[in-house]
């Protein structure tokens, strides 16, 4: 474990360290279960292949009792209540919050919060501001560094390419796409990994990648046949897809090498 200094707080990261240094480093964004042990497993197997990988805890203090697994299905529970016309008004969703049990509240206030535009910038611009503190790390190339993000984490790799014009890589796994009013401002080379029966995701890539061709971005992606959001994730039963799996790590990591060359 290590400590990360960024917008005028300290997060918790968890660093795996490949044979040979200094190594291009890549940065594991975690889910919206945060760091969990499926992430640190994702980052020792970067660090098998040659990469520094670092894994921070983005929920590292007050989030960090409340995104638990219960609470987050809890949230969850909630947040499938809410209509379009709800999450456009703050206040009909704090009034159906009081609605809801008291125990449940603040796990429902906190996922609301995760989930909200403006949370989301923050936390990428916390991974901008980790990635300038790594680039200074003796065991980093500074000029070979990526991002590789699942679900919420994937979605905040994309932020991030927007953010940060010293990234050479990233790789979104099944996560929402930058604003379109920030793709201009994308220099890494993205990579998107997707679930065939993940609609609410999936059904918007086709659009993105014709924009980002548009703007002359580099953006490849694959769509997997049969396979759910967070098809990834070992340690969920009930939407790992093995196939998928099996070849999403080595089309990452081609894709990752490619880019560092």
């Amino acid at each position: 474990m290590m400590d990360l200094a960024v917008s005028g707080r300290t997060i918790d990261a968890y660093r795996a360290l490949p044979a040979a240094q200094p190594a291009p480093l890549v940065l594991v964004v975690h889910e919206i279960f945060g760091l969990a042990p499926h992430i640190r497993e994702v980052c020792d197997r970067f660090a098998a292949e040659g990469f520094v990988a670092v894994g921070p805890d983005l929920f590292t203090g007050e989030l960090a009792a409340l995104m638990t697994p219960e609470n987050i299905q809890k949230g969850r529970a909630f947040l499938q209540t809410l209509t379009p016309e709800d999450f456009r008004d703050p206040a009909r969703v704090a009034r159906r919050l009081e609605e809801q049990p008291p125990d449940s509240r603040p796990a429902a206030r906190a996922l609301f919060r995760v989930l909200q535009p403006e949370t989301r910038r923050g936390f990428a611009q916390d991974l901008a501001l980790a990635m300038g503190a790594l680039r200074k790390d003796p065991a980093v190339d500074p000029t070979r560094t990526g991002a590789v993000g699942f679900c919420m984490g994937g979605t905040l790799v994309g932020l991030l390419a927007t953010l940060d014009p010293k990234l050479t890589a990233g790789v979104i796994f099944y996560g929402e796409s930058p604003p379109d009013p920030d793709l201009p401002k994308v220099h890494a080379r993205l990579l998107g990994l997707y679930g065939g029966e993940d609609h609410r995701i999936t059904d918007t890539i086709p659009a993105f990648a014709q924009r980002m061709a548009a703007l002359g971005k580099p953006f490849d992606y694959h769509v997997y046949p049969g396979a759910q959001h967070a098809f990834f994730n070992d340690s969920r039963a009930p939407t790992y897809h093995a196939e998928a799996a099996r070849d999403a790590w080595p089309r990452t990591l081609n894709f990752l090498r490619e880019a560092f060359r």
